[in-house]
């Protein structure tokens, strides 16, 4: 399939700048998978779609403030550095700004010199990788994470203009975000509050929790024109003992197994194995990288239904879509949603597909 065969025009007044005031207040597409047909509903209603005995997956990863403003040291040029992945207590691996202009052994500085002199925090580059990224070692003195909270802005995708303040940062940030070390949110998780999770589970609708820490991977633009030929970066994800189990269990029953998200849907699809020789999938605890690039022709070993928001054209996000409901209908959904004037992208509504 061509890159082009994922193209929708999206007017760009409705790339949603900024969170609603109520999560749950986004609007809500339910697509039926097998027809094609759709409803509009709001997030609020959710439950409604959801019966008991099904179980949701939810990412709870946490986003860092993981883009760095600084200088280069010896020309104050203006660096910025957004942390990817972290490889040891002071090693990333991560984007810098300009890249063509920073290169092994070039260092930068960040925060305002203290009375000796010296930056709370400064960076060298120490290499290069083959895809343009660049491993940093970071100099300090304290806590890291303090360190980081204190300089570090949240690195929204470049789609959205508006700046978030020290003040709203929790709106980038699902409310059961536990584990740090995204450098993207997983925004399908946003819509949801504690009041409403609480009712999923009255309603007998159980919570399995995975880890994926989001980096740029998902959202790189893929720039070949057949699609088989993009290759994904690698994310960093976890499935422990108690999620594995509820997953299973939830299959076992017969009930659906609803991913919020992409990200959490990449994860289990993932780490699905055998179970026997009636090519049953199960899912066992473990932790790893994972690369898998999800697109129209894909088989799904364990999700049945993915609560998402609206995504780019020509993304892997919307091929990952497109295998799960099919190419038409979802590009018919679309343009549903562009002509009811949905908000679209990461501050945008949502879509169930069941």
């Amino acid at each position: 399939m061509q890159t082009s065969d994922f193209y929708f025009d999206l007017p760009k007044e409705l790339i949603a700048q900024d969170p609603l005031a109520v999560r749950s207040a986004s609007r809500l597409l339910v697509l039926d998978k097998e027809t094609g047909a759709y409803k509009h509903s709001s997030f609020k209603n959710v439950t409604d779609y959801l019966n008991e005995g099904d179980c949701l997956v939810l990412n709870n990863t946490k986003v860092i403030p993981a883009r760095l403003l600084g200088m280069r040291e010896g020309t104050g040029a203006a660096v910025e550095i957004l942390l990817l992945k972290r490889r040891s207590d002071t090693e990333w691996e991560t984007l810098v700004r300009p890249g063509k202009k920073l290169r092994q052994g070039d260092r930068a500085v960040f925060g305002i010199k203290d009375s000796c002199g010296r930056y709370p925090l400064e960076a060298e580059i120490t290499d290069v990788l083959p895809d343009g990224n660049r491993i940093v070692r970071f100099y300090f003195d304290g806590i890291w994470e303090e360190i980081l909270d204190s300089l570090g802005e949240m690195p929204l995708p470049p789609y959205i203009t508006h700046k978030l303040t020290k003040e709203n940062r929790d709106r980038y940030q699902t409310v059961y975000a536990r584990y740090e070390g995204s450098a993207a949110a997983p925004t399908a998780g946003l819509h949801f509050t504690k009041e409403l999770l609480n009712e999923i589970e009255k309603k007998g609708i159980r919570l399995a929790y995975v880890t994926l820490h989001v980096g740029l991977g998902t959202f790189r633009p893929v720039k070949t024109l057949d699609i088989k030929e993009h290759h994904m970066h690698t994310e960093w994800y976890e499935i422990t003992e108690e999620a594995a189990r509820i997953i299973n269990e939830t299959k076992q029953n017969k009930g659906k197994v609803i991913c919020v998200g992409t990200t959490s849907l990449r994860t289990i699809e993932s780490a699905a194995c055998k179970a026997d020789k009636n090519d049953t999938y199960v899912i066992k605890p473990c932790s790893g990288e994972t690369d898998i690039f999800i697109y129209p022709g894909y088989e799904f070993k364990l999700t049945d239904s993915l609560i998402t928001n609206f995504h780019l054209p020509e993304s892997t996000l919307i091929m990952l879509v497109c295998a799960l409901a099919g190419r038409e209908h979802v590009l018919d959904a679309y343009s549903e949603a562009v002509r009811e004037r949905y908000r679209f992208f990461s501050f945008g509504d949502a879509m169930l597909i069941r």
